[in-house]
């Protein structure tokens, strides 16, 4: 059997305990007072600033391995760097830098940052590390052996409930210094700040506080103080699921946010207003825009704690199916705000993409699109029987496609494009088409159906063809998962991409000349 050891119980103090936080917010819903030494001192130093990083180093130089989740997707195209999608597992092998780690995931090594992924709370050291406990446990009563498992399960529910407890009274004290330590300075400096700019920087962090007192009061309710792992939280969060769709509206805000910020942040005088407020808030030693990012991080969190709660509760505990149902959730959500930010992602690379296309023609690509599904080379076939070699785009809603130049093959020149929401896409048999009257072999078509005018395109292998037939279908599910999510990107988020994309390519071409 492996042998745990928790985050939780890396504690300041006497092992005990010592004293119990209680709730941030009374029977009424207003605030207790609570400062953040007195939460400091009632939770785990890995919840603590700094304190994670040494928890981690301690646990690694012990010989404890150190596991973390992916809060959400690492895309990156640097060899130096760790790729990893949301719920992946990593194991940290070393901490020492609080924003970058070393870490393993599957059978690489790389740096990955700190900032994307969640310490487990029950860390599990592999069973070949425990095996003179093992053999003690093979000779042991087996009724014994059976208390001592669910006492064990016991207390590793106990760590998750306590951990979900703890991040969360500490995250409405970081919620309530951004509200009054920040936001309410910034509205009394008028002639620093446009009311515009404070919804582009805040968004709506001041309702995710309202609703995270209101959610944390019924936590505590639920929560069994002297018997942590009887706690029934999973209705909490089907009480208030709908509520966490707040964040979605702050997660698309977040990008604008730091953009804005970091526009400000080069002035020295806004840096030292920021940094007065953090001071006279007695706030931690975090800068703004980690305070701004923490929302993002916790809405990413929960489904990785429920996913752990679901682990240590039995099916005979009274709490059971509502952490399921709770989990389910809070994974729809987050997975919402994941494709978001990804998706936030992919239109800045869209953006500099149409900007390194010559003489591009018509509505920006990100007027109906924000991903590319697929891309490659086809031979597009028309109705005289004329082929033409060219290079297609297929994003959401529309295909692009474009010529290269004939001596810089990097460059490529617009020629048109195919709205998908009106076509139908069909395979094409080898042999001779009698529309076209042309032999063709790895064809597909293209008609659309209002003015019924058919593409034709042909592969060179048959597994273009059928890469790009899977393709066209996936467009087509992820247009409708799109819609059923509400999936949609500002006009103000696509109008700044394409700005700082067309700045970008002035700035290159004006140090290349």
């Amino acid at each position: 059997m492996a042998r745990f050891w928790s985050l939780e119980s890396l504690q300041i103090g006497p092992a005990d305990g010592g004293a119990e936080s209680s709730a941030l917010v009374d029977d009424n819903g207003s605030e207790e007072d609570y400062s953040y030494e007195e939460l400091c001192r009632a939770s785990p130093r890995y919840l603590q600033p700094g304190g994670e990083q040494l928890a981690i180093n301690e646990l690694i130089s012990d010989g404890s391995m150190v596991y973390a989740e992916a809060l959400w997707d690492h895309v990156t195209m640097d060899d130096q760097e760790l790729a990893f999608k949301a719920g992946d597992v990593i194991q940290v092998l070393e901490a020492s830098n609080k924003d970058w780690w070393w870490g393993r995931s599957e059978d690489k090594e790389a740096w990955f940052p700190a900032s994307f992924v969640r310490l487990r709370v029950n860390q599990e050291e592999l069973a070949e590390n425990c095996g003179s406990l093992q053999d003690e446990e093979q000779n042991a009563d087996p009724e014994k052996q059976r208390q001592k498992i669910a006492e064990n399960k016991d207390q590793m529910r106990t760590n998750v409930i306590q951990e979900i407890m703890n991040t969360e009274r500490i995250y409405i004290k970081h919620l309530k210094d951004i509200c009054e330590g920040y936001i309410r300075q910034c509205r009394k400096h008028t002639g620093m700040f446009t009311a515009a700019q404070l919804i582009t920087i805040f968004g709506n962090i001041e309702d995710i506080y309202k609703f995270q007192r209101k959610f944390l009061k019924d936590l505590e309710k639920q929560y069994n103080k002297e018997e942590p792992h009887l706690s029934e939280i999973g209705s909490c969060f089907l009480q208030h699921q709908d509520g966490f769709a707040i964040y979605s509206e702050y997660c698309n805000n977040h990008p604008g946010a730091c953009i804005e910020l970091s526009n400000l942040m080069k002035q020295s005088k806004y840096r030292h207003f920021f940094e007065a407020c953090r001071l006279l808030q007695q706030m931690i030693d975090i800068a703004i825009d980690g305070f701004l990012l923490t929302p993002v991080q916790k809405i990413c969190k929960y489904p990785l704690q429920l996913a752990e709660l679901l682990k240590y509760t039995t099916q005979e505990h009274s709490d059971y199916n509502n952490v399921k149902a709770a989990y389910e959730a809070m994974k729809n959500v987050a997975c919402l705000i994941n494709e978001r930010k990804r998706r936030l992602e992919s239109i800045d690379k869209i953006a500099r993409w149409q900007v390194s296309i010559v003489s591009w023609e018509g509505q920006d690509i990100l007027g109906r699109s924000s991903e590319l599904i697929h891309s490659g080379e086809l031979t597009k076939i028309s109705k005289q029987g004329k082929s033409q070699q060219r290079t297609f785009f297929l994003f959401d809603h529309q295909l692009v496609f474009c010529k290269k130049d004939l001596l810089r093959r990097d460059m490529l020149y617009y020629k048109g494009r195919i709205d998908m929401d009106e076509v139908e896409v069909m395979d094409v048999d080898d042999g001779r088409d009698k529309d076209f009257n042309v032999n063709v072999k790895n064809a597909f078509r293209i008609m659309n159906r209002a003015t019924e005018e058919v593409h034709l395109f042909c592969g060179k292998k048959p597994g273009d063809k059928k890469r790009w037939l899977e393709a066209c279908a996936n467009e087509r599910r992820r247009v409708q998962e799109d819609e059923e999510m509400g999936m949609e990107i500002s006009e103000n988020q696509k109008k700044q991409a394409m700005q700082n994309a067309r700045k970008s390519r002035h700035g290159k071409i004006k140090g290349e000349s």
